[in-house]
């Protein structure tokens, strides 16, 4: 292999790994079941993005896939064009099955880290997920409203954590008009 590609190779694993890490300071779950935590999950809050913003609504379905990946089919109801908006992508685990370290991607080969960092391991009633940065953050739920005294303990400890938990956005479930 040239040199050229060489380079090229390093850098693009180097960039991929980048997009699928874990912030300094976070840790994956650990004792992860897969099958308990397929299912829709209702987003309660998240931090900002582009693919996401103006949307409320939002839920997550998790299914597997032919290949043992997981199906993900996020959804949610965009306030400004009156319509349901839907995105379909993979997810697989980085490194052992039992660690709530994933790599999801909606585009193709580009993949960006799903780190599941809390989740309720007696019911799997809620958990909350990081992406490669602190940047990335969401609070999820089986139910549009766990009860506040989980989101207020979940965004307590996003915050402990160093994520910005006073720009989170909370997802309003309710009918749209």
């Amino acid at each position: 292999m040239g040199i050229f590609r060489k380079v090229f190779f390093l850098v693009s694993v180097m960039l991929v790994s980048a997009c699928t890490g874990v912030p300094e300071g976070v840790s994956p779950v650990t004792g992860f079941d897969l099958k308990r935590y397929l299912g829709t999950w209702y987003e309660i809050a998240r931090l900002d993005h582009s693919f996401e913003r103006g949307l409320q609504q939002v839920t997550a379905d998790y299914s597997m896939r032919e290949d043992g990946g997981v199906r993900v089919i996020n959804r949610g109801y965009d306030t400004e064009k009156q319509a349901w908006q839907q995105a379909e992508g993979k997810a697989y685990f980085i490194g052992d099955s039992d660690v709530g370290r994933l790599k999801v991607s909606f585009f193709g080969p580009f993949y960006g880290a799903y780190n599941i960092m809390e989740l309720d391991s007696k019911n799997y009633q809620y958990a909350m997920i990081s992406g490669p940065d602190r940047s990335y953050l969401w609070i999820l739920a089986r139910t549009p409203d766990p009860g506040q005294a989980t989101v207020d303990r979940l965004v307590e400890q996003a915050a402990a954590l160093g994520f910005d938990s006073e720009q989170l956005i909370f997802v309003d479930h309710g009918v749209p008009e």
